[in-house]
């Protein structure tokens, strides 16, 4: 009976043996699992970080946009406040103020990629051109302007607004 319980202890201290590589193996994968879902936590909240910074600098791209064009108008702005304030009932002085005032506001539109449409005796062209009418006309060539109730623009080549135009019937 000696024997016995000796066998049994010899078999525990084996067992025993066993298990602790495991349950060793088992807290060092227990510990990766943990480590692992801190990284992806931690990723996590620095991609969302990373999209609330984006989207704050988009909100603030769109709202200044227009910071620059705004800004090189606001000598326009005041050439045409002086200008007024200058011209009392001299109309000679009103016009050249207001003739002043259109030349730097069409170099402030130049300088920023405005250009104007002005299709007068040109060939009819639908990318640039909305035509109101047509007439017969003796004195222009047939699908070509005869008249321009308002100019055109384009913006660094792409059409901002069409020429609102009349054209001679084609023969």
């Amino acid at each position: 009976m000696t024997t016995e319980p000796m066998k049994e202890a010899a078999e525990q201290a084996a067992a025993e043996n066993e298990i602790s590589p495991l349950a060793a193996e088992l807290e060092a994968v227990r510990a990766e699992l943990a480590q692992l879902r801190e990284d992806s936590l931690r990723d996590r909240a620095d991609l969302e970080n990373q999209r609330k910074r984006l989207e704050r600098e988009r909100d603030s791209a769109r709202k200044f946009a227009n910071e620059r064009l705004l800004a090189d108008l606001l000598p326009v702005i005041d050439s045409l406040e002086a200008g007024l304030g200058a011209a009392g009932d001299n109309a000679d002085a009103l016009r050249e103020g207001v003739e002043l005032t259109l030349r730097q506001l069409l170099k402030v539109g130049a300088d920023n990629g405005l250009v104007e449409v002005n299709p007068a005796d040109q060939p009819f062209n639908p990318d640039h051109h909305q035509a109101m009418s047509m007439v017969d006309s003796p004195d222009h060539a047939p699908g070509h302007v005869v008249q321009v109730y308002q100019k055109g623009w384009l913006l660094n080549d792409r059409l901002l607004r069409p020429a609102l135009v009349v054209v001679s019937r084609t023969e």
